[in-house]
């Protein structure tokens, strides 16, 4: 898994004999944090579960690429400010959503894959896939 923005990249086993590896967890928390304020939330387990899930179908050894996992407030508004589709009550903000992308794989079968799982929502975009744990819905 590696951030766009930050160009940090990690390849860890965060659960393993039926539980999470805290240390590991923390790591992934870290890569995934606000790359604007580098505010580091705790991502839902769910959340990095269906990721994996989902890279799964393609080939674990291709790399997952992050667009934006924590979002801090300030640069959700940040975002909203410049125009961007970005919700005020993004799940980002909450460590619940991730954006993200796996190279020579289409966001269009990205996006039918994380549909299958049926866990929270998933939206399809035209660079990348969304995905969190809130409720079920696809756009």
């Amino acid at each position: 898994m590696a951030d766009i923005h930050t160009g940090e990249s990690l390849n860890i086993r965060y659960y393993a004999s039926g539980m999470y590896d805290r240390e590991a967890l923390d790591r992934l928390n870290h890569l995934l944090r606000c790359h604007y304020t580098n505010d580091v939330k705790t991502i839902d387990v769910k959340l990095l579960d269906l990721l994996c899930d989902i890279s799964d179908i393609f080939g674990r050894y291709k790399q997952v690429q992050i667009i934006s996992g924590y979002r801090s407030s300030a640069y959700n508004e940040y975002l909203r400010s410049l125009g961007r589709n970005v919700a005020k009550h993004s799940l980002h903000l909450l460590g619940l959503a991730i954006d993200f992308v796996i190279p020579g794989v289409s966001t269009y079968k990205l996006f039918n894959s994380a549909r299958s799982f049926a866990v929270g929502g998933v939206g399809h975009y035209s660079k990348f896939v969304h995905i969190d744990t809130g409720r079920i819905r696809y756009w």
